[in-house]
């Protein structure tokens, strides 16, 4: 899986076994490792864009005691990504 960004970020997640990878490197998964990338807005359609696509989400999407909402999806190496919008403050 490959994803990009207009401003220059590319994150390519190999499924494990790949030739293209050297033979060493072919069978390794990750541990411990959570991939989070922060948007602006518009989490809840980045969600359903994912679940549109066939991505299996992991953790759907939930908002934190704290103020953030975030949901994940897992690629085939077991490295955990999640997507993370703040949300706004409360004015009172």
């Amino acid at each position: 899986m490959s994803l990009s960004h207009d401003d220059a970020i590319d994150v390519i997640l190999l499924a494990r076994g790949i030739e293209v990878l050297p033979p060493e490197q072919r069978e390794q998964r990750a541990s411990g490792l959570i991939l989070a990338f922060t948007v602006a807005s518009g989490l809840q359609e980045q969600e359903e864009r994912l679940r549109a696509a066939g991505v299996r989400i992991t953790m759907p999407l939930r908002q934190e005691p704290w103020g953030e909402r975030l949901f994940q999806v897992t690629d085939p190496n077991g490295v955990i990504i999640q997507f993370v919008e703040w949300a706004a403050s409360e004015q009172s």
